[in-house]
């Protein structure tokens, strides 16, 4: 049984390792692990200003998403709120950030019971700066669109953590599993 424990632990280890072990440099563009997160100001859905440094000495998770009230941005949201006490209870703070203006954000807060600021990068001012406003396809039409990308940031502003291929479903789960990572370093 200790073997079969030990074996699944390798395991994970090894599929935690793959998934955050990515190159410091994200790729066309953006940044990566390993680097100072860009400092950035923007607008909350309350109108009040949030910045990068209000945030100093904690951890932030940095999640940039496609559009409120969407499927697969309303998973993502609520079920980092749904497990808001453990990623809490880690350390983490969150915040959202997607194109939509600031009384979009107020109702999809709202509307969901969101307990985390959401950021409104009208200009994609924000976006630009941490690379993740990109060019997509869809039925062969070329466009300009938000990659839905989350960056862990440490407690110095250095990013720690960059998650390119984020399960709506389950991403606190991913938070956490990068959690225990850095743990068994």
């Amino acid at each position: 049984m200790k073997k079969l424990f030990f074996l699944l632990l390798l395991v994970q280890y090894a599929l935690i390792q793959s998934v955050f072990s990515q190159p410091t440099k994200a790729e066309g563009g953006g940044v990566g692990n390993g680097q100072l997160a860009p400092s950035f100001s923007g607008k909350d859905q309350d109108g009040n200003t949030v910045s990068l440094d209000q945030y100093k000495g904690k951890k932030v998770v940095l999640y940039f998403y496609p559009k409120d009230d969407t499927p697969g941005c309303t998973a993502e949201a609520c079920n980092l709120r749904d497990n808001i006490d453990s990623l809490t209870k880690a350390g983490f703070t969150i915040i959202g950030v997607s194109a939509d203006d600031q009384q979009s954000h107020q109702n999809f807060k709202a509307k969901y019971k969101l307990p985390f600021t959401l950021i409104a990068d009208v200009d994609k001012t924000i976006s630009n700066q941490y690379g993740v406003w990109v060019e997509k396809e869809k039925d062969g039409q070329k466009y300009m669109g938000m990659a839905r990308t989350t960056f862990i940031i440490d407690e110095k502003g250095i990013i720690v953590g960059k998650i390119d291929k984020v399960d709506t479903k389950d991403h606190a789960r991913q938070l956490m599993t990068y959690e225990t990572y850095k743990s068994l370093q």
